[in-house]
């Protein structure tokens, strides 16, 4: 099992763009600089900001050099690190004000340990809480100002204050004013502290200049990394922003945002209602002087971080594992000059690793191109990550209960489910349950055509270009019974055999009819004494074991059909219509006389009468039968 959790691990070569990010973060040598790390979910923007982190940490005391600057009067790089995830405060404190303070927070806490700006960073405390003080009364004095009831310690004052005025007070009343009185001048206490400047702007200005000035004397850069600003209500997204904007573009800053932009965009859109299109864009572009987005993964970017996550979950040696990440990753940065990670590579870098693990470095080498393509997962490196989790937790269930299914079947049935047109998923669950061994058989064929790279003429649910490469993947699974893996994958489709909607006398005489069906006459009575929707799931299981067949002539199989559709009428039509689909080729003369006296054999007579696939000899024997009153004579 793999955590659903950013990684420190470069297992997609983005360390390269890591290096960018940190080197365009040294270059600006203390200068306000806010880089926007963009992509969709899940493609790698947390761990990209981890990974951005890690590189300027470690770039901490180098000397960081300007274009045609004396590398002796460089200064060196000292960063001071704030991680926001905006997301954490939803829903339990305003995020301008969060983040604020623990810019705040973490600069005096940084001042006290380097015993440098400690003064400075207090005062900026100070000011923050000011901030923190504004937030507590603003809606209340807009409210009194609207002439409405405020909210807060102020409301409870305004309400007992009403109370006062139309004369409804008693001493409990009196009591409830006291402690509010008392709530409110500690709440102010705590938060605001006694300043010359007392306007917002003015406060506001203070507040850029004091943090400013904090970093100057602390002689350090702030990087701020804010993450899962789009998983956020617009609300929370905006505060944010704001808070962004209270420090962006002053000197020793660094913001760097990991968002996707199109979410952004929609927050912006939707908070302030009504905004034309390009002031949308521009609000978010505006803040951020380098836009940089997360490469997307083709299918050598694919293969190897499924690999490498298998790696990491084997047996081998940490320092081992380390080694193989680095030389895929190497490998990775030279794909385009036509360099491949695959198995191959992989067992050049290490010939003696662990059979079970060549068994899913192999997996992943078959899957990838799929895991790219399919618009269910399309190279997602969260998406991949559970679908193996899945995998994983499915082959578990295998083993506890003894199901005992292959690996590389299970994979490919998830991937379908996944990723493939869940009508075609029912159907093939369908096939599965309706035959009697569990095998997909009308898979057979197109898996064949597929294999030989022959066209599939499909019709939907299966015209999807999915399939086709789906029925290229190995293990072919037309002729595998699959009832073991779709019962360890029945959390999204049920596994009901058509057993599991009979009585105990239905079910046995299905039984009978399977295992001795040219015996099925000696139970006809029973059959009709069953109810009509039983009889119903019989032939359903009756004609998934016909489909097997292919050659009709007088299959046993075709007895127990017939015997079924006499005990119950509206069955033989079910029957007729199922003979009357089989290939032309298939059909041989001595079924005429079998069915010709069957009250339903009169469609199937004509439409094999037109049929140009049928034989000269099952035509003559229709022919000869059609003095029967079943088959219409020419």
């Amino acid at each position: 099992m793999w955590t659903d959790h950013e990684t420190e691990q470069d297992f997609l070569n983005f360390g390269g763009v890591a290096r960018t990010v940190a080197e365009i973060i040294v270059q600006a040598q203390s200068r306000p600089i806010s880089i926007g790390v963009s992509g969709a979910w899940g493609v790698g923007k947390s761990s990209m900001i981890k990974l951005i982190h890690n590189e300027l940490a470690r770039r901490t005391g180098e000397k960081g050099t300007q274009p045609n600057e004396d590398a002796q009067s460089a200064k060196s790089c000292d960063f001071i690190f704030v991680e926001f995830n905006a997301w954490l405060y939803q829903g339990y404190d305003d995020a301008r004000a969060a983040l604020i303070e623990e810019v705040a927070s973490t600069l005096a806490k940084e001042a006290a340990k380097r015993k440098t700006g400690l003064e400075k960073a207090n005062e900026l405390v100070e000011r923050v809480n000011w901030f923190r003080a504004v937030k507590l009364t603003a809606s209340s004095a807009a409210a009194l100002a609207l002439g409405l009831p405020p909210t807060g310690l102020l409301g409870e004052l305004w309400g007992l204050g009403q109370k006062a005025i139309s004369g409804d007070v008693d001493q409990g009343s009196i009591d409830s004013t006291e402690a509010a009185m008392g709530k409110a001048t500690a709440s102010a206490a705590g938060l605001i502290k006694p300043k010359k400047t007392t306007s917002p702007p003015k406060e506001i200005h203070a507040l850029r200049k004091s943090f400013e000035d904090v970093l100057e004397e602390m002689g350090v850069t702030l990087v701020v990394l804010i993450d899962d600003l789009d998983r956020c209500l617009p609300e929370t997204t905006i505060s944010t922003l704001e808070a962004i904007r209270l420090f962006l573009f002053l000197k020793h800053t660094a913001f760097v945002i990991a968002a996707d932009d199109q979410m952004i965009k929609h927050a912006v859109k939707r908070h302030f209602q009504g905004v034309e299109d390009d002031l949308v864009a521009n609000y978010f572009d505006k803040l951020i002087q380098v836009p940089i987005r997360v490469p997307p993964l083709g299918t050598q970017e694919v293969r190897a971080y499924m690999m490498l996550l298998f790696v990491e979950n084997s047996s081998l040696d940490p320092a081992e594992k380390e080694r193989l990440r680095g030389e895929v990753c190497k490998q990775l940065g030279s794909s385009w000059q036509g360099k491949r990670v695959d198995l191959k590579f992989l067992r050049s870098l290490n010939d003696k690793l662990p059979e079970e693990l060549i068994a899913r470095l192999d997996a992943a080498d078959r899957l990838a191109p799929l895991m790219t393509s399919a618009s269910g997962i399309a190279g997602n490196p969260r998406l991949i990550k559970r679908f193996l989790n899945a995998l994983s937790i499915r082959m578990a269930m295998s083993r506890a209960q003894g199901v005992g299914v292959d690996e590389s079947v299970l994979a490919k049935v998830l991937l379908f489910e996944r990723c493939g047109d869940p009508k075609a998923y029912a159907l093939l669950v369908k096939s599965v349950t309706d035959s009697d061994d569990g095998k997909p058989s009308f898979l057979v064929e197109w898996e064949k055509k597929a294999i030989a790279g022959e066209a599939l003429e499909q019709k939907a649910p299966w015209d999807d270009p999915f399939i086709t490469e789906w029925l290229r993947l190995p293990p072919q699974l037309g002729e595998r019974d699959l009832r073991g893996a779709l019962y360890v994958s029945r959390e999204h489709a049920p596994l009901i055999t058509p057993e599991d909607r009979l009585s105990s006398e239905a079910a046995d005489l299905l039984v009978a009819l399977l295992e001795h069906p040219g015996m099925a006459a000696s139970i006809k009575d029973r059959l009709a004494a069953l109810p009509r929707p039983e009889i119903s799931v019989i032939m359903d299981r009756l004609l998934g074991r016909a489909r097997q067949e292919q050659d009709w002539g007088i299959p046993p199989i075709l007895e127990a059909c017939m015997v079924v559709a006499a005990a119950d009428p509206s069955q033989g039509q079910r029957l007729a219509g199922f003979l009357t689909e089989r290939p032309g080729s298939q059909i041989k003369a001595s079924i005429v006389p079998k069915i010709a006296d069957q009250p339903w054999s009169k469609s199937v007579f004509s439409a094999w009468d037109n049929d140009g696939e049928v034989s000269k000899p099952v035509k003559s024997a229709i022919k000869a039968k059609s003095g029967n009153g079943n088959v219409p004579v020419k």
